[in-house]
């Protein structure tokens, strides 16, 4: 039994093995031809840079038409995570405490927006925002988003509160807490996983999202998705600075799923995730 035990855990630890180089091999090519000139990436294979360069970086971060992509981007994703979180908070808590005429149907409304394509929704914003001023705006693809992640925030918060006794709310009642000092001091510190899984969430949908963030910019807000697809030039595409870029775009949602990674791991676990 031992040796048969045994056998299992080494051929479990030989596939998790093989899944996580299929994983990683991605990020590691992309490194790879980040430090390489474009001279050696149309060259001969090679499985690492025969003569590692950083070019590629200081390209990305001495030119403004670069790393401003890079600071568009976390303001406007910064904003939405703000706006979808405040405005899903109260929502849920709502669906979760509530009963109402047409609660359900609203509230499965709501998640159809979530499940419809971007591209449904780029021409009306893009007409409603240049006729009231905001295009090419942070605010206006932070707005934008929010039509996708205040759904998927309502609908992961929800799960969240309706886990939480209801005795908890009557029993801050009757001990002279008014609701929103209840709701800031009690209720939100009891689904703060659900708050990490949920920020997290509406964090990537925005950070990766492409095509409202392109056609709702043009030059002042323009963010880094959209430059990485505009580096064509005579000699052709710059692959070393397009594989930099990508590197440096991983960099903020690593560091986001570092600083939730506790609260991620309770949301799978008791959440509605």
């Amino acid at each position: 039994m031992a040796a048969v035990a045994e056998s299992k855990g080494r051929g479990a630890a030989i596939v998790m093995a093989a899944y996580l180089l299929f994983l990683m091999l991605p990020i590691y090519w992309l490194l790879n031809m980040s430090l390489k000139t474009n001279a050696e990436i149309l060259g001969a294979f090679s499985l690492w840079p025969r003569n590692p360069t950083l070019d590629n970086y200081r390209t990305i971060l001495t030119d403004p038409s670069w790393y401003m992509g890079y600071v568009n981007s976390l303001i406007y994703v910064v904003m939405n995570t703000v706006i979808s979180i405040t405005v899903a908070l109260p929502a849920a808590y709502a669906f979760s405490r509530y009963r109402f005429l047409g609660d359900k149907h609203l509230f499965f409304w709501l998640l159809t927006n979530r499940m419809a394509p971007a591209a449904v929704f780029a021409l009306p914003f893009f007409q409603l925002y240049s006729s009231i001023g905001l295009f090419d705006t942070h605010i206006a693809v932070a707005l934008a988003h929010c039509l996708f992640n205040v759904p998927l925030a309502v609908w992961i918060l929800e799960g969240f509160m309706s886990g939480v006794p209801r005795e908890i709310d009557e029993t801050a009642y009757i001990d002279g807490y008014s609701f929103p000092r209840f709701f800031v001091k009690i209720f939100m510190p009891l689904i703060a996983s659900g708050i990490g899984v949920a920020a997290f969430f509406c964090f990537m949908f925005s950070w990766v999202e492409l095509l409202l963030s392109r056609t709702l910019t043009s030059v002042s807000a323009k963010p880094i998705a959209a430059t990485m697809t505009r580096t064509v030039s005579a000699s052709g595409l710059d692959w070393g600075v397009l594989a930099a870029a990508g590197i440096l775009t991983i960099i903020p949602g690593a560091l986001v799923i570092w600083f939730v990674r506790n609260y991620i791991a309770k949301g799978f676990a008791l959440g509605r995730v």
